[in-house]
C-alpha cells in the first residue's frame, strides 16, 4: 500500500507518461525550457513545433545562451536515406527535411550560435534534457512525432532513467555531423 503512495524504486523518476506528445501540456517544455540555467538539449527529429507552440522561444534560448548554458540541437540529417522513407511513409506536405530546414533556420535568427548537428540515428526517439528534467517521445508505427508516447523524467539517481537518456542523446551528439554555420 505505501508503494502506491510513493514512489520508491526505479519508477521515481517517472513524473508523468502521455499517450501522445500532443498530450503533453504545453507548460511542461515551457516551464522545463525556463527552469533550466546550465543545460537545454533538444533531441527531436525536427523539434519544429518549438517555434509554432511556444512563443518567445528564440528570445529565450538566447537568454540562456547568454547567461551560459549549454545549448544543442540534434537534428534529423535531412539528406539521409532514413529521412526520405519517413517522409514516404508519413506523407505529409510538410515533410521531415523542410521541419528540420526551418528549425535550423530559425535557430540562425536566434542571435547567438547555437551547436546544432544532423543525425540520422534517432529517428526512433526524441529525447529533450532541461538540467535535471528530461522530456521523451518514443515514436510509433506511422505516427508523426505528435503521437509518441511521450514521458516526462525528472533525474533522482544515478544510472536510471535520466541518466540513460542522456547517455543517448551523448552518444547521437557524439556520433552526429555538425550542420552548415548560418
Amino acid at each position: 500500500m505505501i508503494r502506491r503512495a510513493v514512489k520508491v524504486g526505479s519508477d521515481r523518476e517517472l513524473v508523468g507518461i502521455y499517450p501522445r506528445r500532443a498530450d503533453l501540456p504545453r507548460s511542461v517544455f515551457r516551464d522545463a525550457i525556463g527552469r533550466a540555467s546550465s543545460r537545454l538539449w533538444f533531441g527531436g527529429y525536427t523539434s519544429y513545433f518549438l517555434w509554432l507552440e511556444m512563443p518567445g522561444v528564440s528570445a529565450t534560448l538566447k537568454a540562456k545562451a547568454s547567461a551560459g548554458a549549454d545549448l544543442r540541437f540534434l537534428l534529423g540529417d535531412p539528406d539521409s536515406p532514413v529521412t526520405a522513407e519517413r517522409e514516404r511513409i508519413e506523407a505529409t506536405p510538410l515533410t521531415l527535411s523542410t521541419r528540420i530546414a526551418m528549425t535550423h533556420a530559425e535557430l540562425g535568427k536566434v542571435g547567438t550560435v547555437i551547436p546544432v548537428r544532423f543525425s540520422a540515428r534517432h529517428l526512433a526517439m526524441s529525447v529533450w534534457v532541461f538540467d535535471e528534467e528530461a522530456i521523451v517521445a518514443t515514436h510509433i508505427g506511422a505516427g508523426l512525432g505528435q503521437d509518441s508516447v511521450t514521458l516526462h523524467l525528472r533525474r533522482c539517481q544515478d544510472g536510471g532513467a535520466f541518466d540513460r537518456y542522456v547517455e543517448h542523446f551523448e552518444s547521437l551528439w557524439t556520433d552526429g555531423k555538425p550542420a552548415p554555420q548560418h
